[in-house]
């Protein structure tokens, strides 16, 4: 990477190969925020790095096998069934 902040050469070139027309007053809003952004990858370059645990434990309980409803206890508590199923309103 460069050394320099992106300029309204860069700007306009990264335009025209995305086939967008800018004039100059975006032209330079975007030079500035692209020096904005490279700033702000300068200051992640500063961030220390952290050790991190090399011994992780898989905390998530193991899946275990349950008896499931009927297909009567399944619908007790529906509005309404039809032929042993859910019956819902028409969608059109």
């Amino acid at each position: 990477m460069s050394d320099t902040p992106a300029g309204p050469e860069e700007v306009r070139h990264v335009a025209e190969l995305a086939r967008v027309d800018l004039d100059d007053d975006t032209v330079d809003e975007f030079a500035a925020q692209f020096a904005d952004i490279l700033d702000y990858f300068e200051t992640l370059d500063e961030v220390p790095e952290v050790d991190r645990e090399a011994d992780l434990v898989n905390v998530m309980r193991p899946d275990e096998e349950h008896e499931g409803l009927t297909q009567d206890e399944a619908l007790q508590n529906a509005e309404e069934t039809e032929n042993g199923y859910f019956k819902g309103p028409n969608v059109s």
